[in-house]
């Protein structure tokens, strides 16, 4: 008899708010082209950019949007220069510490994926803090991906899977496309209805591969520190008229 693995959390509803996107992943992109075109190094630009999240974060309700997920760092960004990296990992500790008042005040859960085991005990303690500290909210769900990457959830999802084939829990002839998302990072939450990319690229850059496969997608000009509440909402009303089908044919 096929079982599914134990699950700390029950699944998430995976149906959409009627008229708009229930959930929104955002890669934010643009923060170090918005600071050179100032004439400011490439880290001014990404403490604008952090403040513009919780912007984006409280304008959630008002479009609908329960679900929220943030591309912050992601597992290929460690090649950046180590004072840039360095400056980042600066910047997460001081938003965690500066942000978790407000965003348990506004109603937000947070929640971080990504392998954390490259990153800082001080910021890993700070990221558990703030996830027990908004556990018991609801307004919003917002999930931050730190030292994140596609591939590498499939690939660290892929090893927790096998290790239970291995010890018998799991019955290897019953693992199909319904069971790997009970391994992944996001297992509590629902899939992304609306991936948005800021700064005019138009590649996914690793997020989120499994759970995109049916997403709409938007690659929009306008870099992340200049992303606006109401660029966000005209994105969600877009969302609402689309024809999704789901590879079904529309009668």
């Amino acid at each position: 008899m096929c079982s599914a693995p134990t699950i700390k959390e029950n699944m998430a509803p995976s149906q959409v708010v009627e008229g708009g996107p229930r959930h929104v992943a955002i890669i934010m992109d643009g923060n170090g082209r918005w600071a050179t075109m100032r004439g400011r190094p490439r880290l001014f630009g990404h403490r604008a950019g952090a403040k513009r999240v919780r912007e984006i974060v409280e304008a959630c309700p008002d479009f609908g949007v329960e679900y929220l997920t943030i591309f912050a760092f992601s597992t290929e960004n460690w090649k950046r220069t180590q004072v840039e990296v360095a400056g980042l990992m600066s910047l997460f500790r001081r938003y965690i510490s500066k942000e978790t008042r407000s965003l348990n005040a506004f109603g937000a859960r947070v929640r971080f994926i990504g392998d954390r085991v490259r990153l800082d005990d001080k910021l890993i303690k700070l990221m558990g803090e703030l996830e027990d500290a908004t556990a018991s909210n609801t307004r919003v769900h917002l999930t931050i991906a730190l030292n994140y990457g596609g591939r590498d959830e499939v690939a660290r999802a892929t090893q927790r899977l096998a290790h239970d084939v291995a010890s018998g829990k799991l019955d290897p002839n019953c693992v199909d496309e319904e069971t790997l998302p009970k391994y992944l990072d996001t297992y509590v939450l629902p899939d992304p209805d609306l991936v948005i990319r800021t700064s005019g690229e138009a590649r996914i850059s690793n997020f989120l591969l499994w759970q995109s496969a049916y997403a709409e997608y938007e690659f929009i000009d306008t870099l992340w520190p200049d992303f606006t509440k109401a660029e966000f909402g005209n994105l969600c009303a877009a969302y609402g008229v689309r024809d999704r089908r789901f590879g079904a044919v529309k009668t």
